[in-house]
């Protein structure tokens, strides 16, 4: 009779409070390891690695204390292994596109292909990586539209996050205005919104001439920006351009007909 206790209760007792222990020391020092402190995109990627290593730690510990219990009653696990086997490469087959995603799911999260927050383009769908999943992966556009896309359809990323960008302006003038002039006021005006803008890089760069069109001369400005800056950067520089070139008398060119003896040319 305490044979049969020790062998057939207290022993499974024992391999289930062994598998919470051990399961709850491993969390630990994966909770201290969350502690660390590390910037930017590294957080992200770390916070998701870790989760994934604890979900699989959680069902790894469950199914070796059940096989351990199953032992105490000699069951033959290794004909349930063998079992398990043969079912899982049928499921495999039956379930092939869901592997293949949990298997690309990996594969972006290990590879640091992107992470949330991340500004990318999918099958050219442009937009900023508001879940990640070892299944699929969720992308908002600007335009508010959400795409939900397998992680197994995906074959090719564009991370527009983790590299700098570069804002690009294109200024016409006409051809009445001392060019000279005209870039000394540009530069004067790059020189200013540099001072005040902490997205920037590196100075803002006039380029020069870059066409001479049918309406006026081109000139072009570009500058270095953290990532996904570069648009809001331009868009300060148009307005300000237009402000100063009005105070200067600057003309900014726009598309005219001239008529000569009642015909256009």
């Amino acid at each position: 009779m305490k044979y049969f206790l020790v062998k057939e209760v207290i022993n499974p007792i024992c391999y289930i409070l062994a598998g919470i222990l051990i399961y709850y020391l491993i969390s630990r020092i994966i909770l201290r390891t969350s502690k660390i402190k590390v910037k930017g995109e590294n957080l992200k990627k770390k916070k998701t690695i870790l989760q994934l290593i604890n979900n699989i730690l959680k069902y790894v510990i469950g199914v070796i204390v059940v096989l351990m219990i199953l032992e105490v009653y000699n069951v033959n696990t290794t004909a349930i292994l063998t079992s398990l086997g043969l079912v899982g490469l049928v499921i495999g087959f039956a379930l092939q596109d869901l592997v293949k995603d949990f298997i690309a799911g990996i594969s972006i999260i290990f590879d640091d292909q992107y992470n949330i927050g991340d500004v990318v383009t999918i099958n050219s769908f442009r937009g900023e990586v508001i879940a990640l999943g070892l299944k699929s992966t969720k992308i908002k556009s600007y335009d508010g539209d959400i795409l939900c896309i397998s992680n197994g359809k995906i074959d090719q990323v564009i991370n527009h996050t983790t590299v700098n960008s570069f804002a690009k302006v294109e200024v016409d003038v006409s051809y009445d205005e001392n060019l000279d002039h005209v870039i000394e006021v540009l530069n004067q005006i790059c020189e200013s919104y540099a001072k005040q803008e902490q997205k920037l890089k590196n100075k803002i760069d006039v380029l020069g001439v870059t066409n001479l069109g049918d309406n006026g001369i081109r000139i072009l400005l570009k500058a270095e920006t953290v990532p996904e800056e570069q648009f809001r950067i331009e868009r300060n520089l148009r307005k300000i351009i237009k402000d100063e070139f009005d105070k200067q008398g600057i003309n900014i060119p726009y598309p005219q007909v001239v008529v000569h003896n009642g015909k256009r040319v």
